[in-house]
C-alpha cells in the first residue's frame, strides 16, 4: 500500500473553472491544465479572490514591453505559498506546479517591481479597516530576531551575534499595534539591534508620516532615543522587564512583537534564511505575512451572545 494517496490528474481547463486573472483572461495562462489543489498551502476560492483584488496590473497589457504571462497567477502563487509553508529548495517544487525557473523568476520579478509591497500593505490596510483601525498606524514597535543560515548563505551576508550564539543573519522587524508587518529588514547577525533600527526606523517614516511613537526592549536604549527624535521625530519609549520581576511576565506591547515573530515562525521557509541575497529573505517574510492576511480577512468573524 503506498504511503502517500496519488494526485489525480490534472484534466481541467482554466476556461472550465473560469480564472479571472489577466494570465488567464488575456495571457496564455488558459492553455495550461489546471492542477488540483491538494496541499495545505493552496489558496481558497475566498484567499485568492482577495489576494487577486490587490494584485498590480501587468505592464504588457498596457503596451510598455514584455510578453503575455505565461502561468495561471494562482499558480504561480500557490507555488509561492508552498516552498514558504513547507521550506522546500526551489528545484524540489513538485511537478504540478509551473517550472520552479519560472516560478523563482517571477518570485524575483514581483520584488523587484514592487508587486510583493502592493499587495502586503493593501491587505494590512483591509485587515486594520476589519478591526475597526484607520488604515494608517499612529504607533509602532521594534525588534529584532537573529535566525540561523543555511550553507546557501554566502560568508559576505551572515555574521555571528554573541548574544543569542546564532551564526546566520538578523531580521530586525517594526509592526503595528495589531501586530501586522510595517518593514523587516535583514543585515547580517552580527549587526547590533541599535545600529539595525537606523535603517529599519527610515523606512516606516517614508512609508507613514503618522506614526510618531515606537515601542522598543532595553537594547534599543541609548543614543538611539535622541538620533530617533532629531533625526525622525519618533518617540522611542523603551519598555523595559522589572529588575526585581522572577518568572514569565508579560510586557506591555512587546508581547504584541512576539506574537508576530511567532507567526512569521509558522512558515518552515523563514525558521532558518536559506536565501542567497538578503531581500528574498525579507520578501519571503512579507509572502508568508500575505498568507496569514489572506486567511484571516475570510475567515468567519466569532459570533458572541
Amino acid at each position: 500500500m503506498p504511503l502517500y494517496a496519488p494526485v489525480p490528474a490534472a484534466v481541467t481547463r482554466a476556461e472550465e473553472t473560469r480564472c479571472s486573472c489577466v494570465a488567464c483572461r488575456f495571457g496564455h495562462g488558459a492553455r495550461h491544465p489546471v492542477r488540483p489543489r491538494c496541499y495545505t498551502s493552496d489558496t481558497t476560492d475566498k484567499e485568492w479572490q482577495v489576494i487577486e483584488a490587490v494584485m498590480t496590473w501587468p505592464a504588457w497589457l498596457d503596451g510598455n514591453g514584455g510578453r503575455p504571462e505565461e502561468y495561471c497567477r494562482r499558480q504561480v502563487v500557490d507555488a509561492i505559498f508552498y516552498v514558504a509553508d513547507n521550506g522546500c529548495k526551489w528545484r524540489n517544487l513538485p511537478a504540478d506546479f509551473p517550472p520552479w525557473r519560472t516560478v523563482h523568476a517571477i518570485f524575483a520579478r514581483w520584488y523587484q517591481d514592487g508587486d510583493v509591497d502592493a499587495v502586503h500593505n493593501d491587505l494590512r490596510d483591509q485587515v486594520r479597516r476589519a478591526e475597526g483601525r484607520d488604515a494608517d498606524p499612529t504607533a509602532a514597535i521594534i525588534d529584532s530576531q537573529s535566525v540561523r543560515a543555511a550553507e546557501t548563505v554566502g560568508a559576505d551576508s551572515r555574521g555571528y551575534d554573541a548574544g543569542k550564539k546564532v551564526a546566520g543573519r538578523k531580521r530586525h522587524v517594526i509592526t503595528d499595534c495589531l501586530g501586522l508587518l510595517l518593514v523587516v529588514l535583514v543585515t547580517t547577525a552580527s549587526v547590533q539591534d541599535r545600529d539595525g533600527a537606523r535603517p529599519a526606523l527610515e523606512r516606516p517614516r517614508e512609508l507613514f508620516d503618522t506614526i510618531r511613537l515606537v515601542w522598543a526592549d532595553g537594547g534599543y536604549a541609548g543614543k538611539l532615543v535622541d538620533w530617533a527624535m532629531e533625526k525622525l521625530q519618533l518617540t522611542l519609549e523603551i519598555v523595559k522587564r522589572s529588575d526585581d520581576t522572577e518568572g514569565f511576565v508579560v510586557l506591555p506591547r512587546r508581547w504584541c512583537m512576539e506574537r508576530t515573530l511567532s507567526w512569521i515562525f509558522q512558515r518552515r521557509r523563514c525558521v532558518r534564511d536559506y536565501e542567497r541575497l538578503p531581500a528574498h529573505h525579507e520578501v519571503m517574510v512579507k509572502w508568508s505575512m500575505i498568507m496569514l492576511m489572506a486567511r484571516r480577512l475570510v475567515r468567519p468573524t466569532a459570533q458572541h451572545p
